[in-house]
This record gives C-alpha cells, sequence and structure tokens, in this order.
C-alpha cells in the first residue's frame, strides 16, 4: 500500500477494426497510437487520482485553446461485476466531478461494460464533436487478474485501476488541430517554424550559418 499509487503510462500502437464506411481522414483509422495511462490505486485515492486526471486534461486542453464537454457514462445494461461496485464505482467519480468544479452532463447506460467512465468531447473549427479524452475506472480486471495488495492492516485487498486518456488518438488529434488552427499553427507546435530564404547567391553562406544556429536553438527550420 505504500506504493501506490502506480502510474503507468506509453504511447503503444493499437487497432480497431473499423468499417470500410466509418473511415474518415486521421480522425477515425484502424492503426493509431494512443496516450494511454493505467494508475492502479486504493479505494480511498480514486477521487485524488480522478481529479488529478482532470487537472492534467484542463491544463493540456488550455494550451491547446480547446472547449470541452465532461460526460459520466454510467451502467450499460450488459455489464460485469456487481451492482453494488458499479453503484461506488459511479459514486467516486460524481465526487471526484462535483470537486473539480467543472460542469457536467449524465449519460446513462453509456459506460463500458467494465466500468464506468467521464467522457470527454471537444470541437473542431466546424463545431463537429470529437471524443479524445477518457478517464475510465475499472474494478473488474483487478478481480480478473487476481491484483492484491497488502493493507495497513495486513490484509490482503484488491486494487483498483484507472485507464485514462488525454489526447487519445494521436492520429485524430492531430486532424482536430489542423481544422481547429485552420493550418496557423502556433509557433511551438509548427512544423515548420523558420525558412531561411537568401535573396541573393551572396548570401548563402550566411543564411546557412543562421540556419545553423537557429537549429542549435532547437529551432524547427528550413533553408
Amino acid at each position: 500500500w505504500r506504493e501506490l499509487p502506480v502510474r503507468l503510462a506509453d504511447f503503444g500502437v493499437l487497432h480497431r477494426n473499423e468499417l470500410s464506411g466509418a473511415l474518415s481522414g486521421l480522425t477515425r483509422v484502424r492503426r493509431f497510437q494512443q496516450d494511454d495511462a493505467h494508475i492502479f490505486c486504493t479505494s480511498e485515492q480514486i477521487v485524488d487520482e480522478i481529479r488529478g486526471c482532470l487537472d492534467f486534461m484542463e491544463a493540456i486542453y488550455t494550451v491547446l485553446g480547446f472547449t470541452y464537454e465532461l460526460e459520466l457514462s454510467t451502467r450499460p445494461a450488459k455489464y460485469l461485476g456487481e451492482l453494488e461496485v458499479w453503484d461506488d464505482a459511479e459514486s467516486r467519480l460524481k465526487e471526484a466531478l462535483d470537486g473539480s468544479g467543472a460542469t457536467w452532463q449524465l449519460n446513462p447506460g453509456d459506460g463500458a461494460f467494465y466500468g464506468p467512465k467521464i467522457d470527454i468531447t471537444v470541437h473542431d473549427a466546424l463545431r463537429r464533436p470529437f471524443q479524445c479524452a477518457t478517464i475510465q475506472l475499472d474494478f473488474q480486471l483487478p478481480i480478473r487478474f487476481e491484483l492484491t495488495y497488502n493493507a495497513p492492516d495486513g490484509t490482503e485487498k484488491r486494487p483498483v485501476i484507472v485507464h485514462r486518456a488525454i489526447l487519445g488518438s494521436i492520429e485524430r488529434m492531430t486532424g482536430i488541430l489542423t481544422e481547429h488552427f485552420a493550418g496557423k499553427w502556433p509557433f511551438w507546435l509548427s512544423p515548420r517554424q523558420v525558412m531561411v530564404v537568401p535573396v541573393m547567391p551572396m548570401f548563402n553562406d550566411y543564411a546557412t550559418e543562421l540556419q545553423r544556429k537557429l537549429h542549435l536553438q532547437g529551432i524547427v527550420i528550413d533553408n
């Protein structure tokens, strides 16, 4: 219990067999990468960990200039586990959302089969909605994998898993950002930050030297 929470994150490659008619540019593809994270924590740590995820998302989306909507998706018709566990998980997410001060809506019956989740929807420049970030509470996988930790009283208890993605699909986020900025990327995010164009051949050496100096400063530059 002293080592919890354990937070693990990766940008793994995922595959989803989308129907051909559902594929759309970068926003819906069959192979993508996701900023996936899994947090193993105690039941008492759930609210703080969820709030930490919400704060992280707020920081990232504020920098990108996004507005977003929060929804709490609750138990679907077909679900795993005990009803009491689901009720407890949903109450923890409600507590975290209320404590964040953000406005949120209830989305009944749209949770994952293994647990409730917080869905975050952003809009591109054309006001089209996209789900990017997600925060999901999972009581079922720790049971199925027989995960336990040693509690302070010496007993073995079951941890909880928080599934968290902030950007979601990197490909989808790239497509949304392209629309959002209408091609006018902020300097820090632009794939071409500076271009040096010598006006005469006699300035080529100077342009090359300038390119080298800017490159050493970490600026993406073409010449």
